[in-house]
């Protein structure tokens, strides 16, 4: 099994999302959901005609999207392992999901779209439950959101989450989908974070929930956090971390923070993390998405610390390491064999 270590330092440049790309897109979702309004109708006609560089924009979103559709067929077609890994990526997917991927692979692009609202493909864009939420991230972007005067919540990438009320107060979170850090400042009021099936509860301190892919972890750096779950409850202290799912609620496990939480300083580090892995977290940065199409290598081990705002020249040092092939296709998919 091979393995890799290797630190990249900060430069000056800065992978910052498109804004204008971005709204090109929700554009797109929106009209092809077929749940538009009168209201949703006269709203984009005003974007769209408030700048020429609007319309330009929407325009680009329509034709990468339609450009995808033949290339990703032509790959499916053409290459054994990128056409296993989109098999096992469509393996827990619902039916509309596999139906949206046979029509993609067959050319017809642009009668996927509206299921592309909900099942974007390889998580280009958010899903349309993302987008519905009272605050969201980009890829690459993080938000702090302040609440009251004793709460800061902070964001990381492709994050969406939704308040809860209490007595005209908010006194919560939903976190949809992502990750938050929780700093909180001592109060006789609990803050709560729903996550899947879940509720973590803190009181002062700091804590951090990450939910994907079905699974939840929940990390108290100060402090302590009670976790309620279906099956039962756990108490976490400072270091201290637990993993839920839908089913079960983990033991408690102690973790290095410092790693933890290495995003917030703008790094993310691996310590012997399998490469395929490596590649999940990067694509919740990177705009596009990268594809692991070389099954042999998925499970080589990866240690460094990567500057967030670096990680093309982390991805050239993985493939120059691995000796993996890079192409390119259409909407920044960057497919490694």
């Amino acid at each position: 099994m091979e393995s890799l270590t290797v630190k990249t330092a900060p430069d000056d440049r800065s992978d910052l999302p498109d804004v204008l790309a971005q709204e090109a897109r929700a554009w797109l979702r929106r009209l092809t959901s077929g749940d538009v309004t009168e209201w949703d109708a006269q709203a984009f006609k005003r974007w769209k005609q408030s700048n020429p560089a609007h319309q330009q924009a929407f325009n680009d979103a329509k034709r990468q999207w339609k450009a995808m559709g033949p290339a990703i067929g032509k790959l499916l077609q053409s290459n054994r392992d990128a056409a296993a890994l989109h098999e096992r990526s469509m393996h827990s997917r619902r039916q509309a999901g596999r139906r949206l991927f046979l029509r993609v692979a067959a050319g017809g692009a642009a009668a996927a779209v509206g299921v592309a609202v909900v099942h974007p493909p390889w998580q280009l864009w958010p899903s349309l439950n993302e987008w519905q939420a009272d605050a969201r991230t980009a890829k690459g972007e993080q938000r702090n959101l302040v609440l009251g005067d004793r709460i800061n919540v902070t964001l990381n990438t492709q994050t969406s989450v939704r308040r809860e009320m209490l007595n005209g107060e908010t006194s919560g979170i939903d976190l949809i989908t992502g990750e938050a850090a929780i700093d909180m400042r001592g109060s006789s009021a609990a803050f709560n974070v729903v996550a899947g099936v879940g509720r973590s509860i803190a009181r002062e301190g700091q804590f951090e929930v990450r939910n994907l892919d079905g699974r939840v972890c929940v990390t108290c750096v100060q402090g302590a956090v009670r976790v309620e779950h279906p099956s039962g409850a756990v108490d976490l202290k400072s270091r201290q971390q637990t993993i839920y799912d839908a089913d079960a609620l983990g033991r408690v496990a102690a973790v290095d923070v410092a790693s933890m939480s290495a995003w917030r300083k703008g790094e993310l580090v691996f310590r012997q993390t399998p490469l395929e892995q490596v590649i999940d977290e990067i694509n919740r940065y990177r705009p596009g998405r990268v594809v692991l199409a070389a099954s042999s290598m998925r499970e080589s081990a990866v240690s460094g610390r990567f500057s967030i705002v670096a990680l093309d020249g982390a991805l050239l040092q993985l493939q120059h390491s691995f000796d993996l092939n890079a192409r390119r296709l259409p909407g920044g998919v960057l497919v490694l064999s």
